[in-house]
């Protein structure tokens, strides 16, 4: 039975690694690249490189970023009592994409899942807490928890509200709103259901 060449097999491996790759979409992507002119595959191996090289993760909100610190982290116009946070940073460009939101970001790299062996410690859990400990007291305080609408989601949402009330019982916690069914990610979501989950947040 005839195989692929080998260096075929271990790019489709490579690629079969990728979220959401299965075998068949790891196979056209290589044989796509197969016929592509070796300039665009130079290219794309040279913005990988540069791309592991030069992207950084915020020392303050643990986004994605090209300095020590993004650009919402930098903007002095910012609201820094008014903290949204969510899973990853992709999810911080979904609502800035909807546009309307003045505060800050806290990015967690995740949410609590025992069956993936990932508890609290594993997420930026304990620097939310030390970022809200140094504001806590601060007129108008509030931390919207926007984890997505699943069991992971929920569960970790709940988990952080513990940990805020064990500092101040008094600062405000919201959850996004209606406009998401469960088990949606706010990266898929449209600009109009994600508007309205955030408009639509309620105190928990």
């Amino acid at each position: 039975m005839a195989e692929f060449p080998l260096a075929i097999k271990n790019l489709i491996a490579a690629f079969e690694r990728l979220p959401g790759i299965g075998p068949k979409s790891a196979a056209r992507l290589v044989f796509y690249l197969l016929n592509t002119p070796e300039t665009y595959v130079n290219e794309m191996a040279r913005l990988l490189v540069a791309f592991k090289k030069d992207i950084k993760i915020c020392k303050e909100c643990f986004s994605v970023s090209e300095d020590d610190l993004c650009v919402i982290c930098q903007d002095s116009r910012r609201d820094r009592n008014l903290i949204c946070v969510v899973e990853r940073a992709i999810d911080v460009m979904a609502i800035e994409n909807i546009g309307g939101f003045k505060g800050i970001y806290h990015v967690l790299g995740g949410v609590i899942n025992p069956l993936d062996h990932v508890s609290p410690d594993d997420l930026k859990i304990y620097q939310l807490i030390e970022r809200i400990k140094k504001i806590k007291g601060e007129k108008d305080l509030e931390i919207i928890l926007a984890t997505n609408p699943t069991m992971e989601g929920e569960a970790t949402a709940l988990y952080i509200k513990k940990r805020i009330n064990e500092i101040d019982d008094s600062i405000k916690i919201s959850r996004i709103g209606s406009g998401l069914p469960m088990g949606a990610d706010l990266e898929y979501a449209d600009q109009a259901t994600l508007s309205r989950a955030m408009d639509g947040r309620r105190d928990i």
